[in-house]
């Protein structure tokens, strides 16, 4: 994802199980708070549940209504280390008096970000034991600025107030924030996020029902920037099918690049003849366009696949090398058993990169994008960015809007 996001832009996601490699270190079972340290000065906190399960025990990092579950954990010791099942990045952790200590290493292609972390068992609670009761109830959609001068971007907010407790996302041109969950405190609003590749934390000040000031928002390693917000029930994005187009006489696309296994995959290729084809441009880095990925294998590609429909997936790695692409590409098919080809660009998600490897786009502004060809093969859509299933009604809009948009190609001669 671009704008507020980064250029990376977490949907999304599928449950699978999380066992240990040994039984040298045994985990408490039940809720945890997890907290990351962010330079800025920001303790993102999250929560995770330990259970065991036929003998083994399973984690599901706790966000909202996702439960995001993690397979590849490892014990040495009073050491244990937990591979995240996408985004590469991994925790590298110390079994202490029951509590956990340590770094989560996030790999960024050439480089290691790297977060301290501390775990406690037996705390439910995100960001206090008892709050404070609520001097507003926030539910509703809010016009949100973030930033300053050029960096300045307007989002929408959801928020979903029950009591004390905080739910919701924010929404931008290339996507959202996924699930955020907080807390309401006096006047005080908190929300944070981690998903395995993002870490977030949202504070602001709830100056009456209607305005939200003196915003932060944490992000990652060092991340910072300030926001503001007033309650607006009409507010919207742009119309995501309007961001990006082909440049002036350009009516279609052309590529060439290699699967994960290496072979060659063209869109002039027979597979692609005659057929609707949807071309995905992604990157496994992106939790959005892991959301993405997510809806076409359980939902899209199914139902239409069979009536003439091929889907392509364009990766942009954080790295050149072919090699260090393919590893993170096939955690990336293979969690979510991705029935169609993912293409290795060979670009990374720089700035610039998609127009140099689609040097028919007249611009570009964001992961995940995805356009949209009929059966002459020529483009008809482009659409930028994807509200996955945190964004509630903003999901079920899109996924009507794309199927109905589908259908018609299809029914076209």
């Amino acid at each position: 994802m671009k704008s507020r996001l980064g250029i990376t832009a977490f949907s999304f996601f599928l449950l699978i199980g999380l066992g240990f490699a040994s039984a040298q270190t045994k985990l408490q079972t039940g809720v945890w708070r997890g907290t990351l340290k962010n330079q800025s000065g920001g303790e993102l906190p999250f929560n995770f549940e330990i259970k065991d399960t036929a003998g083994r025990q399973q984690m599901a990092v706790i966000n909202g209504d996702e439960r995001y579950k993690v397979t590849d954990i490892k014990s040495q010791g009073d050491s244990v280390f937990i591979h995240m099942p996408l985004f590469d990045s991994e925790f590298k952790l110390k079994l202490e008096d029951g509590n956990l200590t340590g770094q989560w290493i996030k790999h960024l292609g050439t480089s290691d970000a790297k977060m301290d972390f501390t775990g406690v068992p037996n705390t439910i609670w995100r960001f206090f034991k008892d709050p404070e009761k609520p001097a507003y109830d926030v539910s509703g959609r809010w016009s949100a600025i973030f930033g300053e001068g050029e960096s300045r971007d307007t989002l929408v907010g959801e928020f979903k107030q029950n009591g004390a407790k905080l739910t919701g996302t924010f929404l931008s041109t290339s996507g959202d924030y996924r699930y955020l969950e907080g807390t309401v405190s006096g006047d005080k609003f908190y929300l944070s996020c981690f998903d395995g590749g993002h870490a977030y934390i949202f504070t602001a000040t709830v100056k009456d029902a209607n305005t939200l000031a003196e915003g932060k928002q944490y992000s990652g390693f060092s991340g910072l920037d300030s926001w503001s917000a007033v309650k607006n029930a009409n507010a919207k994005l742009p119309d995501a099918y309007s961001l990006t187009a082909l440049k002036p006489g350009y009516k279609k696309i052309g590529f060439t690049f290699r699967d994960i296994n290496g072979k060659e995959v063209s869109l002039t290729d027979a597979r692609f003849k005659n057929k609707v084809v949807i071309v995905q441009i992604l990157g496994s880095w992106c939790p959005n366009c892991m959301d993405e990925t997510n809806y076409f294998v359980s939902s899209y590609y199914p139902k239409y696949h069979n009536k003439g429909v091929e889907i392509i997936g364009l990766a942009y790695e954080r790295t050149t090398d072919f090699a260090k692409s393919q590893r993170t590409l096939q955690q990336l098919k293979t969690h979510f058993n991705v029935p169609y080809p993912l293409l290795i660009t060979g670009f990374t998600p720089a700035s610039g990169d998609p127009q140099k490897s689609l040097p028919m786009l007249a611009d570009f502004k964001g992961f995940p994008s995805t356009i949209i060809i009929d059966k002459k093969g020529e483009v008809r859509k482009i659409h930028t960015g994807f509200s996955g299933p945190g964004t509630g009604v903003y999901y079920t809009e899109f996924i009507d809007e794309f199927q109905k948009l589908t259908d018609d190609l299809l029914a076209e001669k």
